[in-house]
């Protein structure tokens, strides 16, 4: 079957869920239904991932993290590219002046930050249009997505880039759902709800459960909803922190700017204003920037000698020894023996600690390995 056979059978399964009359009786069908399509919706993009047609926006990710420029046509990616790095991506005031994924890199508090200028994400782009399945693709491998917008239109712009971000298997701004789903022999499905439901039927959840597994103990650890059910199960979801940036400012009024901002933080966005053109605000960018991105500076201590507090290491927050191991030479992790920390992750200086160990901002460390 291929995919157009499959993009009329989501079509098929769209016209029935329209038509069928919501209610109490019919909500366990709709959201079987709702599954098929997330399940043909997946298959689709499998093989369009395997099929190596079109030219791809590779690129390579360097540095100590990844952000993503996503906003409409000539809303000042470029300039600010220009403005937060060393690149230097042509700017102009036509519509799809971005022809490519321009990568540069940021440079902040001892991290290096890579940027890419994502061509404008436009509505269709999650069905292709201007190239959007690449650019969506790109946007799946960033650690943070920056959302450029235009004050006049700031809640308009962010919603459609949401939704073609979500059609594509991206989800901003979200948790991973608290769902375990555990295979099993036999049995068929039992579901534990620990968490007193409000969304969703028992019933419900079978039917969407039973079309992608036979035999699973599944416990749901929140108060979830039909689609993020639905999303516990599939293999194609990323979660990506997000935050939302009014650009050029200097041609608005600040009344202007403040009722978008308002706008924005009424739904929960974390808000930056800059005028990328005039230098404005771009601190505080960058700053806010390596915030968002969870990054903590691990210093490393030589066995017997003092700490080098001139080149850190630049992780994410989590990582662990093990973590700091692998980045400093693949042998580490086979001839470890312990390592020693003193910082907040510690229970007391020198503290010795293993591969699992989790570290803190700022922490110093030594890592010991057979010779």
């Amino acid at each position: 079957m291929d995919s157009a056979d499959l993009e009329k059978q989501i079509k098929d399964i769209e016209d029935e869920i329209f038509n069928t009359q919501k209610n109490k009786a019919t909500e366990h069908h709709i959201g079987k239904l709702k599954a098929k399509i997330a399940k043909l919706k997946e298959q689709i993009e499998k093989r369009q991932g395997s099929g190596g047609k079109g030219k791809g926006f590779a690129v390579k990710k360097t540095g100590d993290a990844t952000i993503g420029l996503v906003g409409y046509p000539s809303i000042g990616k470029s300039t600010l590219l220009n403005r937060l790095t060393e690149a230097n991506s042509e700017v102009g005031t036509y519509e799809f002046t971005t022809l490519d994924v321009i990568p540069g890199m940021l440079k902040y508090d001892g991290a290096n930050i890579q940027i890419l200028d994502l061509p404008g994400i436009i509505s269709g782009a999650a069905k292709g249009r201007g190239r959007g399945k690449e650019v969506l693709a790109a946007a799946r491998n960033v650690d943070l997505i920056v959302f450029m917008l235009d004050a006049k239109k700031a809640i308009e712009q962010l919603t459609r880039m949401n939704q073609e971000l979500h059609h594509a298997g991206m989800r901003i701004n979200e948790k991973k759902p608290r769902v375990i789903i555990t295979s099993a022999k036999q049995g068929g499905i039992t579901i534990h709800t620990p968490i007193k439901q409000t969304h969703i039927t028992k019933k419900t959840m079978y039917s969407i459960a039973s079309e992608y597994v036979t035999n699973a103990d599944i416990i749901i650890r929140e108060n979830i909803t039909e689609d993020r059910f639905i999303d516990s199960f599939m293999n194609n979801r990323i979660y990506l922190p997000a935050i939302s940036l009014i650009n050029k400012a200097d041609i608005y009024t600040k009344k202007q700017i403040k009722e978008a901002e308002q706008s924005l933080k009424k739904h929960n966005w974390v808000v930056y204003t800059i005028s990328a053109k005039k230098h404005k605000g771009i601190k505080q960018l960058k700053k806010g920037i390596y915030h968002h991105l969870h990054l903590i500076k691990i210093y490393m201590k030589p066995q017997g000698k003092k700490p080098d507090y001139s080149e850190p290491l630049i992780l994410k927050k989590g990582a662990t020894v093990e973590t700091v191991c692998k980045q400093i030479h693949r042998d580490f992790k086979e001839k470890f023996r312990y390592a020693q920390v003193w910082g907040t992750s510690g229970k007391y200086p020198g503290q010795k600690v293993g591969l699992d160990h989790k570290l803190d901002d700022e922490d110093l460390l030594t890592v010991v390995i057979t010779h």
